[in-house]
């Protein structure tokens, strides 16, 4: 099952690192990736691909929330089906 990741926050060092291990320790592949700071502020778009995670879709959108407010980020996830519905025009 693929899905979007946002993160958004206060730039510092370390944010893409942080989110990129916390997928891995779950086996969460990350398919393609954007990011952008816009004054101080850090921007990240991911494509992944939990098909091999033993996570649930909404264990992985608990944990990723979890760990966004540990880090001060706000970190989403979403399926890219309901992701693509969203922002269909």
């Amino acid at each position: 099952m693929r899905a979007i990741v946002t993160v958004v926050g206060k730039d510092r060092i370390g944010i893409i690192a942080n989110v990129c291990n916390l997928l891995m320790k779950y086996q969460v592949n990350v398919l393609d990736i954007s990011q952008t700071v816009l004054q101080d502020y850090f921007t990240m778009i991911m494509m992944v691909d939990a098909t091999e995670s033993e996570l649930s879709i909404s264990q992985l959108i608990q944990v990723m929330k979890e760990e966004g407010l540990k880090q001060e980020l706000d970190i989403h996830v979403q399926r890219e089906d309901i992701f693509n519905a969203m922002h269909r025009i």
